[in-house]
């Protein structure tokens, strides 16, 4: 949301390059098993249906670190290692992490593995769960995140996050939501509409309307004591008798 986030993902999603796994590729064509091994066959099988599985890490080298599978030694990146930015890879070394095979490769020998794949996945499950129980009318807990021209994002505290638009913030006219709201303030909001994996929130849902001043009744036009009455009084007598219309006339 923020533009600090934007920046680091794509800090996290750079690609690996070849030169990254130089010294794993080394290693491995000195230690990995012949590439009629069935160990190999098996990796592939696991990639291709992502089988989640632990490894223990052993060791931190450049640009990630190691691990072994079925005495295959494996390489997770440090880009795989965890959804978020890694800064010191040595605190891995030792801890049992839950992993997927990214990449297979029996000809050369590289395996490498991610964490982070997992972590995705199992987010997106307890996402989903999370967007099931909702119902529009809960009130919720949640945090304010960032501030827009056109509302906030509220970090929820059943782990969603949902906007709270500018016309929900008050009753009262409100600008901008910085003019009212703060970064990391709690605040209790209404859930009012779930569309396409989205929540749309309100605080003014949650406040008593203001009261609208009575407008007074309309007099009654006063009935007229007389009504006006049309006489008509007939003065002549139409004709079409011809003796009638040739009088007058001279010849």
């Amino acid at each position: 949301m923020c533009e600090e986030a934007k920046v680091q993902e794509v800090v996290e999603e750079k690609v690996e390059s070849m030169e990254d796994y130089a010294t794993e590729l080394e290693a491995s064509l000195k230690q990995g098993p012949p590439n009629d091994d069935p160990v190999w066959d098996k990796f592939e099988t696991m990639m291709a249906e992502k089988t989640i599985f632990p490894v223990k890490v052993d060791s931190a080298v450049k640009a990630g670190v190691v691990a072994f599978v079925d005495d295959v030694r494996a390489f997770i990146p440090a880009s795989k290692l965890s959804s978020g930015y890694v800064e010191n890879l040595e605190e891995y070394k030792g801890q049992t992490l839950e992993v997927m095979i990214i990449t297979a490769d029996k000809d050369a020998k590289k395996l490498v593995l991610s964490a982070r794949e997992v972590m995705k996945q199992k987010e997106k499950e307890q996402k989903e769960a999370a967007l099931a129980a909702c119902q529009v009318g809960d009130v919720m807990e949640g945090t304010v995140d960032s501030l827009m021209e056109y509302g906030a994002f509220i970090n929820l505290d059943n782990g969603l996050s949902g906007l709270l638009h500018v016309s929900q913030i008050s009753y009262k006219r409100v600008e901008k939501p910085a003019d009212v709201l703060k970064k990391g303030e709690k605040v209790q909001v209404k859930l009012i509409a779930i569309k396409d994996g989205k929540l749309s929130l309100s605080m003014k849902a949650l406040q008593k309307a203001p009261e609208r001043p009575e407008r007074p009744e309309r007099a009654e036009r006063p009935a007229r004591e007389e009504k006006e009455t049309f006489n008509y009084k007939e003065t002549g007598k139409a004709s079409t008798n011809l003796g009638d219309l040739l009088k007058g006339i001279k010849l």
